[in-house]
């Protein structure tokens, strides 16, 4: 089946959809049984999609839960209420006190802090690395080295990892790798195709697609699937069927959008690039972003997300810029069919590992779904205003 079928296709089993074309939204916290044989098979089968209390699922968040799977290419994916609770609940399900963490230096703020006040205060090390060391990383693994994470491309400044140098390196010492994948959306970048053990999502941004829906994925192969499938339980982590419905309306339509957002996106951060107040952009699709050659081999297209560098810009110029938008609007999030703008702040801040410079301010952008000529008229006002 073609990818795009299947994108269709997925979690549309007749046990889920009843003979609709989507499956209904069940809502449930009790599931009552009429007998005691009853019972006993719901306990014997509650981790295998079966009714058995609402923190399980419903057959609502069971045929999100199986087409994730199938579209990213795990044995399972766990639910949880948003990308950052997907994040934390994995890495919670296999680190322990005297474990040691090697973490992506560009990886997204709230990892961070997580790291470094949570997971410290649990007795749990994290060493931050260079998102571009490659095979380097055999000098950062320790005998109680249990999770690398990535994160490709790297919040902010786009960054692309060498993906499966990275994990066959960790997998020679029997180390879980663990990907954010929020950027790829599992549709152009296949995380199991390139050693990655834990595919995480923050499905708010392009699965869901509308900017209505927080709803966090983390998909996982055979081997560690059990694990991260009843840990995750345990820890009460669990999505509200409503929101699985609209993440999984969002899915059918995930590879057009994607399509359009890469395209516009595109022609955005060209113009851009001509632009006499802009230094740089930050794109994987642009030859000078680092990684670009594990972006041309590895990814099937990009998305709507990217930075750029102003080469000046004091506050005062900022504010203007951004003040006066009309199609971009600031926001903290991505991935739905409006455009944001908002600069990236502290970025030395972010970076333990290694350092940023940069000739001026950095701005994130993503490129929804308007004309883009509307879009490039808005931004030429903007950087009018910055002068």
């Amino acid at each position: 089946m073609k990818h795009d079928t299947k994108i269709i296709s997925a979690g549309r089993k007749k046990e889920w959809t009843h003979g609709a074309v989507n499956p209904p939204v069940q809502r449930a916290s009790t599931i009552v049984f009429d007998s005691v044989s009853e019972m006993k098979h719901a306990i014997a089968n509650r981790a295998n999609k079966t009714l058995f209390y609402g923190r399980r699922g419903t057959s609502t968040t069971f045929a999100f839960s199986e087409a994730m799977s199938e579209i990213e290419g795990g044995a399972g994916c766990a639910l949880y209420p948003c990308g950052t609770a997907a994040i934390t609940g994995a890495l919670l399900s296999f680190l322990k006190t005297g474990d040691h963490l090697l973490m992506v230096d560009t990886a997204y703020e709230p990892t961070r802090d997580f790291c470094n006040k949570i997971l410290r205060n649990l007795g749990i090390e994290t060493t931050y690395y260079d998102p571009m060391i490659g095979a380097g990383i055999s000098e950062l693994i320790k005998p109680n080295t249990r999770v690398l994470f990535l994160e490709s491309p790297g919040s902010n400044t786009m960054e692309v990892q060498d993906v499966p140098t990275l994990a066959q390196v960790a997998h020679q010492s029997d180390i879980i790798v663990m990907l954010d994948n929020t950027w790829g959306a599992g549709v152009n970048f296949k995380p199991f195709d390139f050693g990655v053990d834990i595919s995480i999502q923050a499905a708010t941004k392009y699965i869901v697609g509308h900017s209505d829906a927080m709803i966090g994925t983390a998909v996982a192969n055979e081997q560690y699937w059990p694990q991260l499938r009843e840990h995750s339980y345990l820890l009460g982590q669990c999505v509200s069927p409503d929101d699985a419905y609209l993440a999984m309306r969002g899915l059918r339509t995930l590879s057009v959008r994607l399509k359009q957002h890469q395209a516009s996106a595109l022609k955005v951060a060209q113009w851009l690039s001509e632009q006499p107040e802009v230094d740089k952009i930050l794109h994987p699709a642009f030859s000078d972003c680092p990684g670009h050659q594990f972006f041309k081999r590895d990814f099937k297209g990009s998305n709507g997300l990217f930075s750029f560098v102003l080469n000046r810009g004091n506050e005062q110029q900022i504010t203007a810029l951004l003040d006066g938008m009309s199609h971009f609007k600031m926001g903290f999030s991505w991935g739905g069919f409006e455009s944001l703008i908002l600069q990236v702040n502290g970025l030395d801040y972010l970076r333990s590992a290694t350092t940023w410079q940069a000739a001026g301010p950095v701005i994130r952008v993503h490129i929804g779904l308007e004309d883009v000529a509307d879009l490039i008229d808005d931004l030429r006002r903007g950087l009018d205003r910055l002068k």
